[in-house]
């Protein structure tokens, strides 16, 4: 198995942010309708900055591994910076190719976050 791999289990079994903020600002559900995989995030935005951030869910190991990466990636960026993350970045996080199927199910994060973000005023 290489580094890629061990490191994707590794947030699967383990994952980061993971739980439920009780003061988070927004609350963002996803699914992915195909395979099952749900998400919710919580995130506690403070001015322009994402302060905390975690997240529930369930699904494969590719989707909970994303969503573990995503969280530690976006703490202390600005909303304008995670605005602008694009599937590349799912990936690049991830370290491996996916196909169509695989990466529907790693972009689950960035769609449930990006979504949350838009809740926000003055951001669109």
């Amino acid at each position: 198995m290489d580094l890629y791999q061990q490191e994707i289990l590794e947030h699967f079994k383990h994952p980061h942010h993971h739980g439920k903020i009780n003061d988070a600002n927004i609350t963002q559900k996803e699914r992915n309708s195909s395979c099952g995989d749900e998400l919710t995030f919580y995130l506690q935005v403070d001015g322009e900055k994402v302060v905390n951030v975690s997240f529930e869910g369930d699904g494969c190991a590719i989707s909970q591994a994303a969503a573990s990466m995503l969280t530690d990636e976006i703490i202390g960026k600005k909303l304008t910076e995670i605005k602008i993350f694009s599937k590349e970045k799912i990936i690049e996080l991830l370290g491996i190719d996916l196909g169509p199927t695989r990466l529907k199910c790693a972009l689950l994060s960035l769609q449930g976050i990006q979504q949350a973000i838009k809740k926000l005023p003055n951001i669109s």
